[in-house]
C-alpha cells in the first residue's frame, strides 16, 4: 500500500515513518503540480505548482493507516495556510493525498479528531486531497537525515520545527489538565513534562517479575518482562517495545545533547530515551524507560485485568 504526505521540507518527514516495522520504504518527491519531472529547482521556483512530499510503501497487516496519519499530524504545523516554520509559499503546504475511499474517510475523520480536540484554537488548514502523480526527488534529497545528519538537526532546529512540536504537541495533550487529577506528582511530570525520574530510586528499575509494562495514562501495552535487563544504569530497560508501532520516536535536542525521545504513539506520553548500548545479541538497542511512566502488570493478573491477548508473549 502507499501513503503520501506532505509537511513542508521532506527532509524532515522521512525520518519519523522509517523506524516502523511494516514501513517498507520512504522516498521524497512532488506532487499535485502540472510540470512532467520537475526538478528541486524549479519547484523551488514556485512555477510548476508541486508540493513537497513523501511517499510511503507500507504493510497494512503490520502498520495500519490511522498509525500512519497520527505520527503525520505530530510532525506538522496543521493550522499553517502558507507553510510551514521558516519555509514559505505553495510548495511547504501540508496535505494528505488518499490513494483510495478507504484513506480518504479516515483522513477526515482523523481531521476532524483533531480540530474537535481542543489542541488548536485556530482552523486546521491541512488539505486532504486526491493522490496525483508522484515525481520522486534527486537522489541526493533521498535520506537525508542519513547522508547529511549535521545539516539536517541543524535545519530541524532553525527553522522552527522541533520548538514547535515540543510546545504545541509534546505539552499539550487535551486530557493534561484531567491528568493532574489522576497522576501522581512525578508521573504527572514525566508524562506531561518530559522529566526524568531519579536512577535506583524508581519503583521497577529492579523489577523481576514476569509480565507486562502498560503506558500509565491510557494503559496500552508498551514493554514485556521478556525483553527487560539490567542495564545498571537505574531504569528499567528493554531490548525493544512489545508493538513499534505503539511508540513514537523523535529527535531531543535538550542538554546539549542529541537523543533520541521515546513517546507513546496514542497518549503522546513522554517515555524515556532509546539508545544504541544494548545487548547485540537482542539487537543492540537500549530503550532506558521512567518508571512513572508505567504500570506493571503482574502475568498472573494480565487475563482478569483485560490483557488475555499477550499471554502470548510467555509461551
Amino acid at each position: 500500500m502507499l501513503a503520501t504526505f506532505s509537511g513542508g521540507c521532506f527532509w524532515c518527514m522521512v525520518k519519523p515513518f522509517d523506524q516502523y516495522a511494516g514501513v517498507k520504504k520512504v522516498v521524497v518527491g512532488y506532487t499535485g503540480g502540472h510540470t512532467k519531472n520537475p526538478t528541486y529547482e524549479e519547484v523551488c521556483s514556485g512555477n510548476t505548482n508541486h508540493i513537497e512530499a513523501i511517499q510511503i510503501t507500507y504493510d497494512e497487516d503490520v502498520i495500519d493507516y490511522n498509525t500512519l496519519l497520527n505520527i503525520f499530524w505530530k510532525q506538522i504545523d496543521p493550522t499553517d495556510e502558507g507553510g510551514q516554520f521558516n519555509d514559505r509559499g505553495r510548495s511547504y503546504e501540508t496535505a494528505i493525498f488518499y490513494h483510495n475511499e478507504n484513506q480518504k474517510e479516515l483522513a477526515e475523520k482523523s481531521k476532524k479528531d483533531l480540530e474537535e480536540s481542543g489542541i488548536f484554537n485556530k482552523k486546521i488548514a491541512t488539505k486532504i486531497l486526491k493522490a496525483e502523480t508522484f515525481y520522486e526527488a534527486e537522489e541526493y534529497h533521498q535520506d537525508y537525515y542519513k547522508k547529511n545528519p549535521n545539516h539536517y538537526y541543524r535545519y530541524f532546529i532553525g527553522s522552527g520545527r522541533y520548538t514547535f512540536n515540543k510546545i504545541s504537541w509534546d505539552k499539550n495533550n487535551k486530557e493534561r489538565e484531567n491528568l493532574k487529577n489522576i497522576l501522581t506528582p512525578i508521573q504527572f511530570e514525566v508524562t506531561q513534562n518530559d522529566k526524568t525520574e531519579p536512577p535506583f530510586q524508581n519503583e521497577y528499575y529492579d523489577n523481576k517479575e514476569e509480565g507486562i509494562y502498560v503506558d500509565v495514562v491510557d494503559g496500552e501495552v508498551l514493554f514485556s518482562s521478556k525483553d527487560k535487563f539490567d542495564s545498571g544504569c537505574g531504569w528499567p530497560s528493554f531490548t525493544k517495545p512489545v508493538k513499534d508501532t505503539k511508540i513514537i520516536e523523535k529527535v531531543d535536542f535538550n542538554h546539549n545533547m542529541i537523543r533520541t525521545e521515546v513517546r507513546s504513539l496514542n497518549s503522546n506520553s513522554h517515555l524515556g530515551h532509546v539508545f544504541d548500548d544494548g545487548p547485540v545479541e537482542s539487537g543492540g538497542l537500549r530503550y532506558c524507560i521512567n518508571s512513572a511512566s508505567l504500570k506493571f502488570i503482574k502475568k498472573d493478573e494480565m487475563k482478569e485485568k483485560g490483557y488475555e491477548d499477550y499471554l502470548y508473549l510467555f509461551d
